[in-house]
């Protein structure tokens, strides 16, 4: 390192520059190394070569392509430090190469820090006013809604709802609205087994439950016709005086109390009310849609 050879100048971390003579230095091919320079003189064996070169241009533009890729390293470290904890070792390395790139890079490792944002406590509060204002007008709108969507069920649910019923279900007809044995019979007999349940045919309110001279036990309903119906000879009552009863709802239970021969029910309509008159219940029953 350092000698010198006739013909050339080998620096360690500069290039070879030629003699200013513009002759060629000479490499014996055997050796494979430059010819032998005099070590007393200090100066090569022919030509005339200046004493020093600078080589801060050479070096310079050798270090800029490495400075260009130290400090996009140098970049895409600091970028990273605002998302995760740097090591401490990576840390050092980047001050280190800061240090050797010198003030081009130093304001690469500057971070702008992020404001802070803040508002009052009065803002805050007027902030929570609003979103429980909202909340509460949300609740109502919403309760409306169930509200409404409640009422809508409940009426379709009511336009659907039969307003007329047999008064017992799968009975047999034994009897009609005729004269029988000499006096007329004011009703219709429907048999069917004991405790089989017996309905309301319409809406209405019930005006009388409980027992009665040949009847056993008999119910008398004013129903919303105006139309008075009379169910008798049941085993069991299932309403009381004032109750509001809905067509098929269940009212008493099938047997055979009072002058009966056999279970059944004696049903009886009254036209007008309690008083009214006496009308052929599968007639009125056949008006409203009901067919024994």
């Amino acid at each position: 390192m350092g000698s010198r050879h006739a013909g050339a100048t080998v620096r360690p971390r500069g290039r070879v520059v030629a003699p200013s003579s513009g002759t060629q230095p000479s490499v014996p091919p055997s050796s494979g190394s430059l010819s032998s320079v005099s070590p007393s003189s200090g100066s090569p064996s022919s030509g005339s070569w200046p004493a020093a070169l600078p080589a801060a241009p050479a070096a310079v533009a050798r270090r800029r392509p490495a400075a260009l890729l130290a400090a996009l390293v140098v970049g895409a470290t600091v970028a990273l430090v605002g998302t995760q904890t740097l090591p401490a070792a990576d840390a050092r390395e980047s001050v280190e190469v800061a240090e050797l790139l010198g003030s081009d890079a130093e304001g690469l490792l500057e971070v702008e820090p992020t404001p802070q944002l803040a508002i009052t406590e009065v803002e805050a509060r007027a902030r929570l006013e609003e979103v429980a204002a909202s909340r509460a007008e949300r609740a109502d709108r919403v309760a409306k809604e169930q509200a409404e969507a409640a009422e809508a069920a409940e009426a379709a649910a009511e336009a659907a709802r039969p307003k007329a019923s047999p008064p017992v279900k799968g009975a047999r007809l034994t009897s009609c609205f005729c004269p029988r044995w000499g006096t007329m019979h004011w009703g219709i007999d429907l048999a069917a087994p004991m405790l089989t349940p017996e309905y309301a045919v319409e809406d209405g309110v019930v005006l009388r439950a409980g027992a009665a001279s040949g009847y056993g036990l008999v119910v008398y309903i004013l129903g919303v016709s105006g139309d008075v119906t009379v169910y008798g000879h049941m085993e069991k009552i299932q309403v009381e005086a004032g109750d509001v009863v809905t067509a098929g709802q269940q009212i008493a239970l099938l047997g055979s109390r009072g002058q009966s021969t056999g279970p059944h029910l004696h049903f009886e309509v009254h036209s007008g009310g309690l008083d009214g008159k006496r009308v052929d219940p599968v007639v009125w029953l056949r008006a409203r849609g009901v067919e024994l």
